[in-house]
């Protein structure tokens, strides 16, 4: 037996017996007598005995030692067979897909349809267009170009020069005229422009122009519902009945003075619009947008609490949804962005500031709406990851709870103990966070048109009012656990709060993981 295998020699190394052959173990004494081959080694003349502890735990190792090898090597790793499938992960996620696709369609189907079925929101939508100093000054000039068009002064001044040169106008004067023709009309033009942009600019021509934007509006939503008698289908083609027209004149010309327009017959004579069919097809699509945008939106978000409800983690579905919303808004604002670049680039160069700035109004609703839903994406998300098991969320909701607790300590915790109020919260502590948050669904829903800042400021009231019923929750005293206290001892004062989860945070918020 070798030195490391003695029972009584103390060393950290862990050794099995050596087997010594016979034909080694004859020549062994030879082999130590030769110093030149081998070093002489001699025991320790006085080596320290195991304890019994120590010994017992070096039969343990040797004995650990030898089943482990003597154990078979380990099978190689089977491939874990695969379970069954999960139809509700599966329905879950077509549920997401489907309701994050109908997203967008569902925000411009809603705009669209208020821009044409309601005669309000599409004033209010193109009314500011005739407001903006841009659209304003595209006008004057557009105005001021064909009225010069229609009539050359600088001409009209030649020909009244050369007019009064053949009535024996002395040459000398008539050349100094002449040259004056030019300046005259550019005065002419400049003062013309002034006077169109004075008109444009006024509220009588901004007021007119809504006017007469309400009654085009009007009309147009009347043929495309079928309920105008203005517009009707004869044969193959839709036609414009010219009645109405012939009556206002009518009652113009009465008014005038003109009395034998009083005697004119009712008449109804037609001029040929477009194809029946074209009519048929664009009351067709307004039925269906209509339908569509009354509807798609709630299908929407049926889908999407569905594969919510259906999912395996809830939150993390939650979390996903908040996350799509955020990225499908900001894809919108781009591919607006994209689209005002393209409109403004296919008008001439002294129209694009006009056209960007009416690109701008037209779609600044949709832009809201944006912003809205990219915001509600926003607290959907940042609530599904606080309620998350991720330190930073369970840091945040422990910091929370312990800011809660701290303001109800002492004699506040142990009056709400004692009376009626913090008991009835605590035994219906879910039902009133979950009332509050219904509650607050509701608030932006019935809103109309909420902004961002509105659905901030109604999560900053839902926090508020989650932390008033998180205060107010405190067990009865008699619910407390742990030993009594004397009254005038120095525990008394904050048993309430050392004895109850409720009054040091403890159940404030989850912090804990919890699968959905």
């Amino acid at each position: 037996m070798s030195t490391v295998d003695r029972p009584d020699q103390p060393g950290p190394a862990v050794a099995t017996p050596t087997r010594v052959s016979p034909a080694k173990a004859s020549t062994a004494p030879a082999a130590a007598a030769t110093p030149e081959t081998e070093p002489r080694v001699s025991a320790p003349s006085a080596a320290a005995p195991l304890a019994p502890e120590e010994r017992a735990e070096l039969e343990r190792l040797r004995a650990e030692l030898a089943a482990l090898r003597a154990a078979p090597p380990p099978p190689p790793p089977t491939r874990r067979p695969r379970g069954p499938i999960r139809w509700a992960s599966i329905g879950s996620a077509v549920l997401l897909v489907l309701g994050l696709l109908l997203v967008p369609v569902s925000v411009l189907a809603v705009w669209t349809d208020n821009q044409i079925s309601e005669t309000d929101r599409f004033v209010a939508t193109m009314s500011p267009v005739l407001e903006d100093p841009a659209v304003q000054d595209a006008v004057a000039a557009r105005v001021t170009q064909e009225i010069f068009t229609q009539v050359d002064v600088q001409q009209l001044a030649t020909q009244a020069v050369a007019a009064l040169a053949a009535q024996g106008l002395p040459a000398p004067i008539a050349d100094r005229l002449y040259g004056l023709t030019g300046p005259l009309a550019e005065g002419t033009r400049s003062f013309v422009q002034g006077e169109v942009q004075d008109l444009v600019s006024s509220p009588t021509f901004i007021a007119a122009g809504q006017q007469a934007l309400t009654v085009t509006h009007q009309q147009l939503a009347a043929v495309l519902a079928g309920q105008s008698s203005a517009i009707t289908v004869q044969g193959a083609d839709a036609v414009l009945d010219l009645y109405p027209f012939i009556e206002a004149a009518k009652q113009q010309l009465v008014a005038s003075g003109f009395e034998l327009a009083a005697r004119i017959p009712p008449l109804h004579p037609t001029i040929t619009l477009f194809p029946a069919s074209t009519l048929i097809q664009a009351q067709t699509l307004y039925h269906l947008l209509d339908v569509t945008a009354t509807w798609l939106p709630w299908v929407t978000l049926a889908f999407l609490i569905g594969g919510v409800l259906l999912a395996r983690n809830r939150r993390r579905a939650t979390l996903v949804i908040g996350l799509a919303v955020m990225g499908t808004m900001l894809a919108l604002a781009v591919a607006l962005l994209v689209v005002r670049g393209v409109v403004v680039g296919a008008v001439p160069e002294q129209g694009s500031a006009a056209a960007a700035s009416a690109y701008d109004i037209i779609v600044r609703f949709v832009r809201a709406a944006l912003r809205t839903l990219f915001v509600v994406g926003l607290v959907v998300a940042l609530a599904a990851w606080v309620t998350g098991p991720s330190s930073a969320a369970v840091r945040i909701r422990g910091g929370l709870a312990r800011g809660v607790a701290s303001l109800r300590r002492g004699a506040v915790a142990r009056r709400l103990a004692e009376g009626p109020v913090g008991p009835w919260v605590h035994d219906h502590l879910g039902l009133l966070r979950t009332a509050l948050v219904v509650l607050a669904a509701l608030v932006v829903v019935l809103i109309d048109r909420p902004s961002g800042w509105t659905i901030l400021a109604v999560v900053l009231v839902l926090v508020v009012l989650l932390g008033v019923v998180q205060f107010l929750d405190q067990p009865r005293a008699a619910a407390r656990t742990g030993p009594p206290t004397a009254p005038g001892s120095p525990r008394s004062e904050g048993a309430v709060d050392h004895q109850s989860p409720a009054a040091d945070g403890g159940s404030a918020l989850p912090t804990g993981h919890r699968h959905d």
